[in-house]
């Protein structure tokens, strides 16, 4: 796969070889504009006839599939055309040059510049001033028209003085005598309108025909009562979009508020040689203010604003030097989400901050790319299918960017419609590096994602975000389980649970998200998605040689729909466009999503009075039959997903999939979970979708837990090199393995029970015994104990059995199996007492049986102690202890007995033979 950043090809020579060495090598090359159809307007210079340099433009034509390249206009001199555009008919050009005014300044003084607009028709040699001797940067531009038409019309921006609107006029003869005209070269530019008046910054998007333009307005008044409003009130930045259309006349779309740290007022003069000519993207502005917008179909709109700044400010008469640092800071600003991301890098040297440019690009439909060279990579998560969250940052080191050797470079996205691009990469994010003129794809592949992950000074929050890249966008199993295996390495880390929990929640967002109907889709708004904060601030370290970090936070925007406008206001109400699905975006209802502690909270509480062993299998919904089964049907899938898993995966568990109770825990975690998430989608959904639709999205995400549960615990597993396939799985396996594997399984095994009780998802069946098999095999008894008391290994009835097996009968042994049977559950103590063949274990028993006939309790002979012969026992007992009035402490004892129950409620075998095993030595 390919790299972050990769060379494709110089676009010098690539124009060289189209025009059959016309060219000179030693040529001055620059792109000076870019149109709707991914054209690019090239400007050189060569030596003409008389062996004099010259400048020419050129256009390079990428929508052809011979990538035809035209010369458009010669010059006899060297003229420094900073920008140009061309109609859509390839028939108009009109340009912008640079001058310096030699005339009216004397030699001690510094040059004055002046632009310059010229129009004229290919093929011809005639151009025609349109606006001539502004101070101000000026640029123009084509509008292009989805249908045709015979007028075109174009823009001529001016900073700080206006944007106006010119159209193309067929000038006709007055007479015959004019008629000689050539009418091919006889067309002029009439302004139509001027547009806007006074603006500090524009940027042209050719792909949606918009401008946008930062200029200065009053706030909107605030009425206070008692207070007179102020006339002079002080004027806020505001950035507005103006939307053109073919047949209609523009409309101004946006209109937002701006808090933009290092902005100018509306007065202050602009030094000259201060200004930047940008003319791909076309952007108007100054060299102190430097905004790009990106924005992209699906209703994306982000406002990039880059600068640098000193917490504490020197004082005026000293300037910056080389040495110090600044804080390297950049803000994007999301509109369709209504947040804005801040990005602060303190401690960056000012001979490097000053010429960084940062670049910001879309990659794919859901992240911004945000790749300065040198420092950093980021990939922000802003798709509008989620709130923005996870992002990620990853330092620039040579394997990433290749071409950041040159970090003044200014990189220029490229509109890659075109068959040039898209046969030398297919990666459809390309950029320009206007100083070297190389054609290069800035893309963060999956390796070097896995590589941030696997590096030992990746923080917990970028693994985390990587984890939910490769289970939401992605979707590629193969990759989450080459991160997680070598998990082992670092089995002791305390952040494993929090990599297993983000495992956990995406897995089942992203398992839900398949195959769901579409009318279901908005429910997925209310699931959980990551667990990350988006208020989380995060601390990345980007560069590990020069101990670089940066801070990364969020803020809301306050009530952004009203800065839009609305379908019903546009001049075609409902037009589809960005617009309108900007709009979509911002009105969808913003309901929060469903927390997993919720239910964690809950079975704190249910799960205390929870007994497996008196519960029926008919009451839990995994139950063939059960009341749940009977509500539409869907519920089937939970029994289909345990029945059919073993099929899913190649490596079965260390454990088989069975429970010693009647009803598992498993299914009773799943019922509160079900039950949650149903009430959680109706109180929220507000009538969007049915209830069945909710039913439905709440079994398929109960199923999902279960089935990303089962999938993590696979990799865990496999993580260890446990091997479940020749080996016999379940207890006898824990035997079998060395002790350092065991004890490194048993550590993976306990930080993923952690990670799954924390959201109460279910565990797979059987896990439970395993865990406390594994434990009892791992660790010292007394803290095994501990673990036991913490409700962290819970001791069913098939591993007691298995252990009171491994224990000896005698000294130490016995103690334990004492200890064990003391802190179980009452009805499973009673069980296994019952099944164990021991002296000690009559005893108990009696002790138990006496006591509740002393208390009062009756049917102490229904509750498990086994019928026997009364006269039998009695005669037992007199043989056993005779005296000479064959009275005995034995015989006064169970008078007292028979005195408080009946003898049918006595079990004098069990008396009898617990007092005879009191007088042997076996505790020894």
């Amino acid at each position: 796969m390919e790299g972050v950043e990769i060379k494709l090809s110089c676009l010098k020579h690539h124009l060289q070889t189209l025009s059959n060495g016309q060219i000179q090598e030693n040529g001055v090359w620059r792109v000076i504009g870019q149109e709707q159809d991914g054209c690019l307007l090239i400007r050189w210079s060569s030596l003409i006839a008389s062996h004099e340099p010259a400048t020419i433009i050129g256009l390079f034509d990428v929508t052809s599939t011979s990538n035809q390249f035209q010369v458009l206009y010669k010059f006899s001199c060297v003229k420094n055309v900073i920008q140009a555009s061309i109609n859509a008919t390839k028939s108009v050009l009109v340009f912008v040059t640079k001058e310096k005014d030699v005339v009216n300044c004397n030699e001690s003084e510094n040059y004055a510049w002046y632009y310059k607009v010229f129009l004229t028709k290919i093929n011809s040699n005639e151009i025609k001033p349109i606006d001539c001797n502004k101070t101000r940067q000026t640029m123009v531009q084509f509008l292009y028209r989805k249908k045709g038409c015979s007028r075109d019309r174009f823009l001529v921006l001016t900073h700080q003085d206006s944007i106006q609107l010119y159209q193309l006029e067929e000038i006709k003869p007055v007479d015959e005598e004019d008629k000689c005209v050539d009418q091919e070269n006889n067309t002029d530019a009439v302004l139509i309108e001027t547009i806007v008046r006074a603006f500090c910054w524009a940027q042209w998007d050719a792909i949606h025909q918009s401008l946008y333009f930062i200029h200065y307005r009053k706030p909107p008044p605030v009425p206070v009562e008692g207070e007179v409003q102020d006339d002079e009130t002080e004027l806020a930045p505001t950035l507005s979009a103006l939307q053109f259309h073919d047949d209609m006349p523009h409309e101004t779309v946006l209109n937002t508020p701006l808090n933009l740290p290092g902005m100018v007022g509306e007065e202050s003069l602009i030094e000259e040689g201060l200004y930047e000519d940008v003319p791909v993207p076309l952007r108007v502005h100054d060299g102190l203010l430097d905004v790009t917008v990106v924005s992209d179909s699906k209703g994306i709109l982000c406002i990039c604003h880059y600068y640098l700044y000193q917490p504490v400010q020197p004082p005026a008469s000293d300037m910056l030097c080389d040495s110090q640092t600044v804080h390297f800071a950049y803000s994007v600003t999301l509109l369709h989400h209504g947040q804005v991301v801040h990005c602060v890098m303190p401690g960056v040297p000012f001979s490097q901050a000053s010429t960084l440019r940062p670049t910001f690009t879309m990659q794919g439909d859901q992240h911004l790319l945000v790749y300065t060279p040198g420092l950093f990579v980021h990939l922000l998560d802003i798709g509008p299918n989620h709130e923005p969250c996870c992002h990620i940052a990853l330092s620039s080191m040579s394997d990433v960017a290749p071409l950041s050797s040159s970090s003044s470079s200014r990189l220029v996205k490229l509109l890659s419609n075109s068959s040039f691009y898209s046969e030398q990469s297919s990666i459809n994010n390309l950029l320009l590096n206007m100083t070297t003129m190389d054609v290069i794809t800035l893309h963060v592949t999956s390796e070097h994602l896995v590589k941030a992950f696997k590096c030992e000074d990746a923080i917990l929050e970028n693994k985390l975000s990587i984890l939910h890249y490769f289970l939401i966008h992605v979707g590629d199993t193969n990759l989450l389980t080459e991160l997680l295996i070598p998990l082992a390495k670092n089995c002791t880390d305390l952040n494993l649970p929090k990599l297993m929990q983000e495992v956990l929640v995406g897995s089942a967002y992203a398992s839900t998200l398949r195959g769901l109907p579409t009318d279901a889709v908005p429910l997925l708004d209310l699931l959980p998605l990551t667990t990350v904060s988006p208020s989380t601030t995060m601390q990345i370290k980007v560069s590990p040689t020069t101990r670089l970090s940066m801070s990364l936070r969020q803020e809301d925007l306050w009530n952004p729909s009203v800065m839009l406008l609305s379908p019903r206001q546009r001049l075609m109400p409902y037009r589809a466009d960005m617009w309108t699905a900007l709009w979509d975006v911002l009105s969808a209802p913003k309901e929060s999503r469903f927390r997993p502690a919720t239910v964690a909270e809950k079975l704190m509480v249910s799960l205390v009075c929870y007994q497996p062993e008196a519960l029926s299998r008919c009451s839990t919904p995994l139950s063939p039959g059960g009341p749940l089964m009977g509500s539409g049907g869907t519920l089937s899938d939970l029994a289909m997903i345990t029945g059919n898993r073993a099929k899913q995966i190649t490596d079965p568990l260390p454990f088989y999939e069975v429970e010693s109770s009647a009803a598992s825990k498993q299914e009773h975690v799943i019922s509160v979970n079900l039950r949650e998430v149903s009430m959680h989608l109706l109180k929220r959904s507000k009538g969007i979708t049915s209830p069945m639709q909710v039913h439905a999205v709440a079994t398929r995400y109960a199923a999902a837990q279960l089935e990303s549960s089962y999938h993590l615990c696979h990799i865990v597993t496999k993580s260890s090199a446990v091997d479940t396939v020749h080996q016999e799985r379940g207890f006898p396996l824990v035997d079998g393995l060395e002790e350092g594997k065991r004890r490194v399984l048993f550590a993976l095994m306990e930080r993923y029970n952690l990670a799954v009780e924390m959201l109460a998802f279910p565990l797979p069946q059987g896990f439970p015994s395993f865990m406390a098999y594994l434990g009892y095999r791992t660790l010292p008894f007394p803290m095994f104990l501990q673990y036991v008391q913490a409700s962290v290994l819970q001791l069913q009835v098939d591993v007691m059995k298995a252990i009171m097996a491994d224990l000896p009968d005698t000294g130490e042994g016995l103690t334990k199996k004492l200890r064990l049977l003391q802190i179980l559950p009452r009805s499973r103590g009673k069980r296994l007492m019952n099944q164990w063949s021991h002296p000690a274990s009559l005893m108990i028993r009696a002790r138990e049986h006496a006591l509740n006939i002393l208390s009062g309790v009756e049917g102490a002979h229904a509750r498990g102690h086994p019928h026997r012969l009364r006269n039998q026992s009695i005669n037992r007992g007199l043989a056993a202890f005779p005296s000479a009035d064959r009275l005995s402490p034995l015989d006064t004892f169970l008078d007292l007995l028979t005195a408080k129950a009946s003898l049918a409620e006595l079990d004098f075998t069990l008396l009898i033979e617990a007092t005879m095993a009191s007088t042997e030595d076996f505790i020894d």
